[in-house]
């Protein structure tokens, strides 16, 4: 917030003088050290073999190496002579990137077009549903492992608060910046001191499992021989069709094709701050302290969901306009727009990194808590994917785990490259089955996403909080009753394709 303030004071500021290292200059040495970073990493990854072999993304080497300088840096001489206040506002700012990056990633996929075909294809739909299906009930038991956890240490520990274990599907399903938003909140409202820091640290542990888990998988299935693996250096074939599309409007004219699907994410971030700023002052209008601090937390914290319902509107907007001919050509092209997210996403992965305070997490009870949630939140993952990818998708059982695993323990990004090293050019419907479903899965997962706002409420009462217990048996129930419209979706999908086997027999 210090760093926030430093801003507004700077922009009411009469002359800009840009040979004063001003909040301007911090800005643009965040984005100089975050894409440095990324660039050194990836030679890393290229010429040392273990780190070409472990699957791990690039922005999470960069990440790591960030994090381990600013921690170097915070404990050294530097550091102790006046240089902690640089440090700390350098922290706030990698959080105000993971903060936007995230949001940002998600308008430009929600923006993307929809193939009709792929649309219109019953496999892929009911696949789709199965796959929604699965995040969701991976993010419960994820949430009511990581509670069960965090009760029993918070028995143990004063510095662990009970409800802290809902940022485990935070961090691992999530990602780095919703797991941040979240742990933010209840580091402000919530009583968690470390809530920030712990949930940044949940999604770090969660890029490592993705990782791990990933290649132990991998490696095991190819030895069995039930998949080939890539080699490395393999070049993926691709089209100038990706890029310039029939109907579309050209590369360059007046204005770049790029710059206007900047624009379009800028713009529909726009209306979502838009919203969410509206929201805040009608809240603090009715002048009840609840609704203008708790409520506008949640609002703020849930910044990507507005986006996304943004996003969506626009590309609605857009297409009536192109249908009424009022718009002739196609403005939105679907691999920029995957470009875009890609850049937010890998900003958004090593900021998240850097932005944990070490000293913060510093508690042997933290440490000991954080080590065992994680642990155990990987193996629970892990085998619980497995079991249910097998059953939902048995043509494609090995290519579906390890996207779902990645993605449920990392970012979508994970999954999709765990899933190229058996699949690189996408033979098997894995890919298409987790951007669909997690269409599906916003909307069954934002009851969880509302479990988030009152879990912490009588944090005060510690585990004599109705809110915890209530929130853990709704969490329990919510995740028997998702299971048992998996199983039931399984059962009629099953007893429909003998149905169509039977007609198709009988012409």
């Amino acid at each position: 917030m210090n760093y926030l303030r430093t801003l507004i004071l700077a922009s009411e500021l009469q002359t800009f003088k840009p040979y004063e290292f001003n909040p301007t200059w911090q800005i643009l040495l965040g984005f100089f050290i975050v894409l440095t970073l990324l660039l050194f990493s990836n030679l890393l990854r290229r010429v040392i073999p273990f780190l070409k072999r472990s699957l791990l993304p690039v922005s999470f080497i960069a990440g790591a190496i960030g994090l381990g300088l600013k921690v170097a840096f915070q404990y050294s001489e530097l550091a102790i002579s006046g240089a902690t206040l640089v440090t700390n506002n350098f922290t706030s700012m990698l959080q105000v990137l993971t903060y936007h990056a995230l949001a940002i990633g998600f308008i430009s996929l929600g923006l993307k077009i929809i193939d009709k075909q792929r649309q219109k294809n019953k496999e892929l739909g009911r696949d789709s549903l199965k796959g929604g299906l699965i995040i969701i009930a991976t993010y419960l038991i994820q949430a009511i492992v990581g509670v069960v956890i965090t009760i029993v240490f918070s028995l143990v520990f004063d510095v662990v608060s009970p409800f802290a274990g809902v940022l485990l599907p935070m961090g691992f399903g999530q990602g780095p910046g919703q797991a941040m938003n979240i742990g933010g909140i209840f580091q402000d409202s919530g009583g968690f001191a470390s809530g920030l820091d712990f949930g940044i640290s949940v999604s770090t542990l969660g890029f490592l499992s993705a990782a791990v888990g990933g290649v132990i998988y991998l490696n095991y299935a190819a030895k069995k021989g039930y998949v080939k693996r890539r080699d490395e250096d393999d070049i993926t074939p691709t089209s100038n069709e990706l890029v310039e599309k029939h109907g579309e409007i050209p590369l360059s004219e007046s204005i770049d094709k790029l710059t206007l699907q900047i624009a379009l994410v800028a713009f529909t971030y726009f209306l979502t701050f838009g919203l969410m700023f509206g929201l805040h002052k009608l809240l603090e209008l009715t002048g009840v302290p609840f609704l203008s601090v708790n409520v506008v937390g949640l609002i703020y914290g849930f910044n990507f969901i507005f986006a996304a319902m943004f996003a969506m509107l626009v590309k609605k907007i857009i297409a009536k306009l192109h249908t009424k001919k009022v718009i002739k050509r196609q403005y939105i092209n679907n691999f920029m727009l995957d470009r875009i997210a890609g850049v937010a996403f890998d900003i958004m992965i090593i900021a998240s990194i850097m932005a944990i305070d070490i000293r913060n997490l510093s508690d042997p009870g933290l440490l000991i808590t954080l080590a065992v949630m994680a642990l155990i939140g990987a193996f629970v993952t892990y085998f619980y994917v497995m079991y249910v990818a097998r059953k939902a998708f048995p043509t494609y059982k090995h290519q579906a785990f390890v996207t779902f695993y990645g993605n449920l323990t990392g970012t979508a990004s994970d999954g999709i490259a765990l899933l190229r090293e058996i699949d690189p050019l996408f033979k098997t419907p894995s890919a298409d089955t987790l951007v669909y479903g997690s269409t599906v899965a916003i909307g069954l997962g934002f009851p969880v996403l509302l479990i988030t706002g009152y879990i912490y409420k009588d944090y005060e009462m510690g585990l004599a909080s109705t809110s915890l217990w209530v929130s853990l048996g709704i969490m329990v129930l919510y995740f028997i009753a998702i299971n048992i419209a998996f199983f039931f979706v399984l059962k009629h999908q099953k007893k429909k394709a003998l149905q169509e086997v039977e007609e198709v027999s009988e012409k």
